[in-house]
């Protein structure tokens, strides 16, 4: 996989963005011109560091994805503990951000703020619609890309939820067997 690079000086944003998504992990594959067809519908945004792009459980204008141009934006979620968050990654250029909100508008699943200044190109479940109405095959291509991504990251944490089973089937055993020595000594007769 080719290192994601930063636009020379003079270089359009907008063949920079076709690069990267050409060259997007679970995108590749896509050809330049239907990157390109893809870029077009996105709309351009600039956010300053340290500005929240979106914040886990949102319900409400949700439905949009984000392709990370320049900077490096920070997705976390909550752990459950007041004031505790996991840092899930951070993201950087050639990063999909937000796919499952753009895919089935449902409440954000971890919130995301911008580490640097950064540009991002946006695409809409709306825009999402209208590319597949006017350009089915680059539609198809890029939920393909999606869907791979998305599967990546479910298999994870399929892995992971299986390690932990495991740790906690260890950790278990191993009260059990302090539980039983406990018991034991209880249990014994008094000197």
């Amino acid at each position: 996989m080719h290192e994601p690079r930063n636009p020379r000086p003079g270089t359009d944003l907008r063949e920079h963005a076709v690069h990267l998504l050409t060259q997007a992990a679970p995108l590749a594959g896509m050809g330049p011109q239907e990157a390109r067809i893809v870029v077009e519908a996105m709309r351009p945004l600039h956010l300053l560091a340290d500005t929240l792009l979106f914040e886990e459980g949102d319900a409400v204008d949700n439905d949009y994805m984000v392709l990370v141009l320049e900077g490096q934006l920070r997705a976390v979620s909550s752990t459950g503990l007041p004031g505790e968050e996991l840092v899930i990654s951070v993201l950087g250029p050639g990063s999909l951000v937000g796919e499952m909100g753009v895919v089935d508008g449902g409440p954000r699943s971890a919130s995301c703020t911008a580490l640097t200044d950064v540009k991002l190109g946006v695409l809409s479940r709306e825009s999402l619609v209208e590319l597949v109405e006017a350009h089915p095959a680059a539609a198809v291509r890029l939920m393909m890309g999606l869907s791979k991504g998305l599967a990546g990251r479910l298999r994870e944490s399929n892995r992971r939820l299986r390690t932990l089973s495991q740790v906690t089937r260890a950790l278990q055993s191993e009260l059990d067997a302090a539980h039983a020595v406990n018991r034991r000594l209880l249990d014994a007769p008094k000197s």
